[in-house]
């Protein structure tokens, strides 16, 4: 999946953090605070090529049932898109 916006993830204080940089700095106003799921959904996006991609990384890591790995790879897709960080 194609990551549109430049952001950089760092891990503070036991926290998983998404730092716009770049041009994105002017369109995204603020930090981004990950759980480890979302962590680990951010690291197989670029290598995934769809979202089906990204829920079998999430079966292949965590002891998860298929409708909850879904779920969970949804929401937050959804949220970086509303954020315009991918498509």
């Amino acid at each position: 999946m194609e990551i549109k916006k430049e952001m950089i993830h760092r891990q503070l204080a036991g926290d998983n953090i998404l730092v716009p940089g770049g041009n994105a700095v002017l369109d995204l106003n603020g930090l981004f605070v990950m759980t480890e799921t979302g962590a680990f959904i951010w690291s197989v996006l670029p290598e995934a090529e769809n979202e089906e991609d990204v829920v079998n990384k999430m079966l292949e890591e965590y002891d998860v049932d298929k409708e909850t790995a879904q779920q969970d790879v949804k929401e937050f897709l959804d949220r970086l898109r509303t954020y315009g960080i991918i498509d």
